[in-house]
C-alpha cells in the first residue's frame, strides 16, 4: 500500500530474487514505531513462489591489499510442495573475509577477520485466494575476530589492545505472518519471538593514558555479554478500497528483556608485576544486570483524494512505553582490607609502593557481593502525528508537504546512582533519559520528463529536536550513560537525478545539505554532556554522490556493463566537544572526521541467468578517517575506509 504515498520522501530499491529494501526518512513514527525518528528501513524478503521451482547462487572472491582475502557465497533454492498452495523457499550465506589491520599488542597480523553465516527458511501456505500464512525462521552467527578500529598514530593499518577487542553476535528469529483479503481490506497479523546474543570484549586502556596517574598505564578492560529476548505482535488492517478514501489502522505489541553481564578485567601478567594476588582469575569486578522495555500502541493513517490531483494524508499513533533496569543479587567488587578497602583500580592507578619504592604485595580477598537493586520505572506516554497534502499540477510532477512528530523511548542507565569506583567526586550516574521530542516540516517535488529518460526529486526540511537523548562518559572510570539535553535545529534539502540520455547509458546525481546545530542548553545540561551552545551535532554538512553506467552489446545474447561511481561525505564531529563532569576542560579525545571520496568502478556480463562481474572497490586506495568512536577509553577508535578491494562476482539467476 506505500505506493500510493506520493508523499512518502524516501528511496525504495527495485524487487530483486532476494527481496525489497525501503529507506524511508524520518520521522516515521505513525506506522514504523515511535523510535524511528531519523527514518525507517524496511526489509521486506523474498516470498515463496507457489508455482515454479527456482534456484540462484552468487560467489564474490576479493582481494583487499596485497594478502587479504574476502569469500562470500549466497544460495537460494525455491521449491513448490504442492503447486499454488504450499511452497518453501531457503536462503543461505557464508562470509569468511580476511582482516587487513595488524593489532601491534597481541601480534596478531590482519586481525580483523570476519566470520558471518546464516540463513533463511520460510514456509508460505495459501489455501484459498484469501488466506495465506508464512512461517520464517532465521540464523545469523557473525563473529568478527577483533575490530576494525584503528590507531593512525601507529601507522597504516594498525591497531592495538591487551587482547581481541570482539563485538559478536547470534540472532535467532521466528516469525508468523497470516495476511487475509477481505472484500475491501486487507487484515495482516505478525508476531515475531528473536534472541540475540552478544558479546562486547573491549581494552579500556586509553581510560588512563600514559602519566595520567602514578600507576597508568594499567591493564582495565572490560568483557560485557547481553541476551536480549523480543516478542513483537503487530496487526493491521489495510485498505484496497476503489474509491477516494484508503486507510490503515492496527495496533503494536513489544516486550524486550535484556540481560547484561559486565565483567571488568585486569590481566595475569599486569598482577603479576604489580604483586596483587588473591582474585580468583582476572576479573576484579562482576555484576549482573537486566533491563525490561514494553510498548503497546495504536496507529492509523487516513488518505483522501479529493481528485487525482490533489490529495490528504493525516495519521496518529498513541502508545505507552515503559522500561526499568535492575541489578542482579551476585557477583563482586574485590578489595584489599589491608589497604583501607582499596579496589583495584584504586590500587592500580595509586601505583602502592613501599618506602623503598618498590610495589607492596596488595592481597584481594574481600569479595563484596552486590544486592539486588530494582531501578525507577521510567515511562513515556504520548502522541504521534502526521499531516501531509499533495498536489499534481501535471501527470509528470508531483509535489508535497508533510508535518510529522516522533520520540524515542526512555532510557534506563544500568548503573544508575553510582559513584565512581576512582573518583567520589566525579558524576554520579543519572537514572536515565527521559523521552527526546521532534517535530519534521518538510516541503518537495517529484517530478519525471521526456518519456521518463530525466527525473528530479527535491526535498526541503527543518527539524525541531528537544530534550534530547545524548550518550555521555563519566571520565574516570569509564561508565557510559544516558542523560538529556535542552534542544538542537536541523535544516536542509535533498537533490536526486537521474538522466538516461542514450539507450543504456544512465547518468545519476544526489546531493544533502544538512545543518545541525544545539539551539537551547541550560549550565547543568552542557556539565554532565561536554555539550556547549551552538555546537554542530554529529553529521556531515555536505554528502554526495555521481554515477554511471553504460551498456554494450556483446553479441551472441551477451551484455557488457560499465559503471562507476563516486562518493563525497563531508566531515563531521566525533562528539561534544568538552569533558563530561568538567565543562570547561576539552574533551581529550575530541575530533573530526575526514572529508573523502570514495570511488568504485566495475564491469559486469550478464547472458540469459548467467551473469559475472569485475570490480575495484576504493579504486584510490583512499585511507581516510571516516568514524572516530567518541569514548575515550579506546586507544584504537577510528574508522578507516576499506582498502583498495579488487574482486569478481560470478551468479546465476540473480
Amino acid at each position: 500500500w506505500q505506493s500510493m504515498q506520493g508523499n512518502q520522501r524516501g528511496r525504495r530499491a527495485p524487487v530483486t530474487p532476494r527481496g525489497r529494501f525501503e529507506f524511508l526518512r524520518g520521522p516515521q513514527g505513525t506506522l514504523f514505531g515511535s523510535g524511528s525518528l531519523s527514518g525507517a528501513m524496511r526489509i521486506l524478503t523474498k516470498a515463496p513462489n507457489l508455482s515454479n521451482f527456482d534456484t540462484s547462487a552468487l560467489v564474490d572472491f576479493g582481494l583487499t591489499g596485497s594478502d587479504s582475502f574476502r569469500q562470500r557465497y549466497n544460495l537460494m533454492v525455491n521449491v513448490p510442495i504442492v503447486s499454488d498452495t504450499l511452497a518453501v523457499r531457503a536462503v543461505g550465506f557464508y562470509r569468511n573475509e580476511e582482516g587487513y589491520l595488524d593489532n601491534v599488542g597481541t601480534g596478531v597480523r590482519n586481525s580483523n577477520t570476519l566470520v558471518d553465516w546464516g540463513g533463511r527458511l520460510v514456509t508460505l501456505w495459501k489455501p484459498t485466494d484469501r488466506l495465506s500464512i508464512k512461517l520464517l525462521g532465521s540464523y545469523e552467527d557473525s563473529d568478527p575476530r577483533d575490530s576494525s578500529l584503528t590507531s593512525p598514530s601507529l601507522g597504516r593499518e594498525k591497531r592495538v589492545s591487551d587482547q581481541p577487542d570482539r563485538f559478536t553476535g547470534k540472532q535467532t528469529i521466528a516469525n508468523a505472518t497470516i495476511d487475509y483479503e477481505f472484500d475491501v481490506a486487507r487484515l495482516t497479523s505478525s508476531s515475531t519471538y528473536s534472541r540475540f546474543n552478544q558479546r562486547f570484549f573491549l581494552d579500556l586502556a586509553g581510560t588512563f593514558p600514559p602519566g595520567s596517574f602514578p600507576g597508568s598505564p594499567i591493564a582495565f578492560g572490560l568483557d560485557a555479554s547481553a541476551r536480549d529476548r523480543v516478542f513483537v505482535q503487530e496487526t493491521r488492517l489495510v485498505s484496497s478500497l476503489d474509491g477516494p478514501l484508503q486507510f490503515a489502522v492496527g495496533g503494536f505489541y513489544l516486550k524486550r528483556r535484556r540481560d547484561t553481564d559486565f565483567l571488568y578485567r585486569s590481566s595475569p601478567e599486569f598482577l603479576a608485576a604489580r604483586g596483587f594476588t588473591g582474585l580468583p582469575d582476572q576479573y576484579y569486578q562482576k555484576q549482573y544486570t537486566y533491563q525490561i522495555n514494553e510498548e503497546l500502541a495504536g496507529f492509523g493513517e487516513l488518505t483522501y483524494r479529493f481528485s487525482p490531483r490533489f490529495w490528504l494524508t493525516g495519521g496518529m499513533r498513541y502508545g505507552r512505553i515503559s522500561a526499568q533496569g535492575f541489578t542482579k543479587p551476585g557477583g563482586y567488587l574485590a578489595t584489599a582490607p589491608s589497604f583501607a578497602n582499596l579496589n583495584y583500580l584504586q590500587a592500580a592507578l595509586a601505583g602502592v609502593r613501599g618506602a623503598n619504592g618498590q610495589f607492596l604485595p596488595v592481597n584481594f580477598t574481600q569479595f563484596t557481593p552486590y544486592a539486588a537493586v530494582t531501578g525507577v520505572k521510567a515511562t513515556g506516554q504520548k502522541p504521534q502525528w502526521k499531516a501531509s497534502a499533495s498536489f499534481k499540477p501535471s501527470e509528470t510532477l508531483t509535489t508535497y508537504a508533510t508535518f510529522s512528530t516522533g520520540f524515542r523511548a526512555p532510557i534506563v542507565n544500568a548503573f544508575a546512582g553510582r559513584a565512581s569506583v576512582v573518583d567520589q567526586a566525579d558524576i554520579i550516574i543519572p537514572d536515565g533519559a527521559s523521552s527526546d521530542d521532534l517535530k519534521s516540516y518538510e516541503v518537495g517535488a517529484k517530478g519525471r520528463w521526456l518519456d521518463g529518460r530525466v527525473t528530479i526529486n527535491v526535498a526541503a526540511y527543518y527539524i525541531d529536536w528537544s530534550n534530547i537523548q545524548a550518550q555521555a562518559n563519566r571520565v574516570s572510570d569509564s561508565v557510559q550513560f544516558a542523560t538529556n539535553i535542552g534542544a538542537a535545529v536541523s535544516k536542509g534539502f535533498e537533490v536526486e537525478m537521474g538522466v538516461v540520455p542514450a539507450t543504456d547509458v544512465f547518468i545519476g546525481f544526489n546531493m544533502a545539505y544538512n545543518d545541525s546545530k544545539i539551539t537551547e542548553l541550560t549550565a547543568a545540561e552542557a556539565a554532565i554532556s561536554g555539550a556547549i551552545l551552538g555546537h554542530r551535532l554529529s553529521a556531515p554538512r555536505l554528502q554526495g554522490a555521481l554515477y554511471t553506467s553504460y551498456g554494450v552489446d556483446l553479441g551472441n545474447g551477451a551484455k557488457g556493463t560499465f559503471a562507476i561511481n563516486a562518493q563525497y561525505v563531508g566531515e563531521y564531529n566525533s562528539s561534544f566537544p568538552n569533558t563530561p563532569g568538567r565543562p570547561n576542560q576539552r574533551l581529550s579525545t575530541f575530533g573530526e572526521t575526514d572529508a573523502y571520496v570514495n570511488l568504485n568502478a566495475s564491469f559486469g556480463v550478464k547472458k540469459g541467468r548467467w551473469n559475472g562481474q569485475l570490480y575495484v572497490e576504493n579504486l584510490t586506495d583512499d585511507h581516510s578517517v571516516v568514524y572516530i568512536h567518541p569514548e575515550a577509553f579506546l586507544v584504537s577508535r577510528f574508522g578507516t575506509l576499506r582498502p583498495r578491494t579488487v574482486g569478481i562476482r560470478l551468479g546465476y539467476g540473480i
